[in-house]
């Protein structure tokens, strides 16, 4: 009888041994997997994820920076202090991290949009990987994260044709084109100062270039001028963030949140290249062509148990006291490429959200569902000869689907729907409907297994 207990015990030990072994194959596997999403970020990150003719203006469209849930509210975020999710909007948030815990979530999304313009229509369509990021607690009351983020995105082509300018040239017509974009990589740390107040910083490395081109030509190909826009970027960029938690009773908690991002000089160059049938070739060159403004937000967050959470962020990007690269008019009447202010405005974006599980304990798994919504408005940060660009309203609606496995649910798998209406007067009217979808891995990777 005592030699059977020994085996049964042995077999028990055993069988602990292999389930954490089996546990830490998936965690390399995993960890491997992430890496190449990466790498394939990275590699794809050349690749724009727009059709819009307005990403010919300042730096392209700027991206969403929000990971799965923040996409589901709408790009809302700042006051956010989940734990088992990341939440790069505010870095603030990654000392909520659990001590046992390691976080990676990877996006992508489709989109389809509709372009208006008179009784003129035209739809494309566009896929991306969006981002790639994880986060983890280095020391107590210490979090980190990191990833591959977007910042903008170019990518356009049309042509536009004008009234007939003489016999010998013809019908005038101009073909514009652009592609690229700027994305960045970065590594954020997070720590709790007090028991209710928690501070954090980003800093990013930012890359990226953007390449835009004019063609002007005549019907009868007599006359031709093209104009070539190039420009890349290598530089860095800081974003700071403090939330302040505040119990309200035993199941109610308040977060208050605020970001800072320092606006400065980016490195790199512009050029501008003209080729003239008639007069030949000439170019111009700027150094340190583009700016990153100033930008501040405020967000908040109400949290009910592990059921309700509803959250609003304001924002406020100080693009009007940044110059960009322009044709300029010179001496002679000759075109120069320079930096030019009162092209760019600021831009403020206000966005909400609602993530509503009825019983995250239940059996039942539609239960332990998240169920979300949220809406956003935001203002353009460029002009368009003169005036303002178009304004932009959208809503978000989707779910968080728990993961089924052999011994945890923390895991999920985000899926979200955005409509997005982008328009302005006498401008091209864009609707856009995109799918994004995100994965995030919850795992207990610094969990001890104790055999008794």
């Amino acid at each position: 009888m005592l030699y059977f207990r020994t085996e049964v015990r042995k077999i028990r030990f055993f069988s602990i041994i292999l389930q954490a072994e089996s546990k830490t194959d998936m965690k390399k596997q995993i960890f491997v997997g992430c890496l190449m999403i990466a790498a394939a970020a990275i590699e794809v990150s050349a690749q724009s994820g727009t059709q819009s003719p307005y990403s010919q203006f300042g730096i392209g469209v700027l991206a969403d920076p929000s990971q799965s849930l923040g996409h589901a509210l709408n790009g809302t975020g700042i006051g956010l202090r989940q734990g088992n999710e990341v939440n790069t909007l505010n870095p603030a948030s990654y000392s909520s991290v659990d001590s046992l815990t390691m976080l990676f979530d990877a996006g992508v999304s489709g989109q389809i949009t509709q372009f208006k313009e008179g009784n003129t229509r035209k739809v494309s369509k566009t896929a991306n990987f969006d981002y790639v990021v994880g986060s983890f607690r280095a020391w107590r009351n210490v979090g980190v994260s990191f990833g591959v983020l977007p910042l903008s995105n170019v990518g356009y082509s049309y042509t536009t044709t004008s009234t007939r300018l003489s016999d010998d040239y013809g019908t005038l017509s101009e073909s514009y084109s652009g592609e690229g974009g700027l994305h960045q990589a970065f590594v954020g740390v997070g720590t709790r100062v007090t028991k209710s107040l928690s501070a954090g910083v980003n800093a990013s490395y930012l890359w990226g270039s953007i390449s835009r081109t004019v063609v002007t030509g005549g019907s009868n190909n007599i006359y031709s001028l093209t104009k070539f826009y190039d420009a890349s970027v290598s530089s860095y960029k800081l974003d700071f963030g403090v939330q302040w938690e505040q119990p309200l009773n035993r199941k109610d908690v308040l977060t208050i949140g605020a970001i800072v991002g320092v606006g400065h000089t980016l490195g790199g160059e512009a050029s501008m290249t003209i080729v003239n049938s008639s007069t030949g070739f000439r170019g111009d060159t700027i150094s340190n062509a583009f700016e990153l403004p100033m930008s501040y937000g405020l967000g908040l967050s109400y949290r009910h148990g592990y059921n309700l959470l509803v959250a609003a962020d304001v924002t406020l990007q100080k693009w009007g006291s940044v110059k960009m690269p322009a044709d300029v008019s010179g001496s002679g009447g000759n075109t120069i490429y320079d930096k030019q202010s009162g092209l760019l405005k600021d831009r403020t974006r206000l966005s909400a959200g609602v993530d509503w599980t009825p019983n995250p304990v239940s059996r039942s798994y539609y239960n332990r569902v998240h169920y979300r919504i949220g809406a956003g408005y935001s203002t353009p940060y460029y002009k368009i000869k003169g005036g303002d660009g178009p304004k932009e309203l959208s809503v978000t609606a989707g779910f968080g689907l728990p993961i089924q496995n052999s011994y945890n649910n923390r895991s999920v798998l985000n899926i979200s729907a955005q409509w997005v209406h982008t328009s302005a007067k006498d401008l091209i009217t864009e609707n856009s409907f995109r799918i994004n979808i995100g994965l995030t891995f919850n795992e207990r990777w610094f969990m001890k297994w104790k055999v008794e």
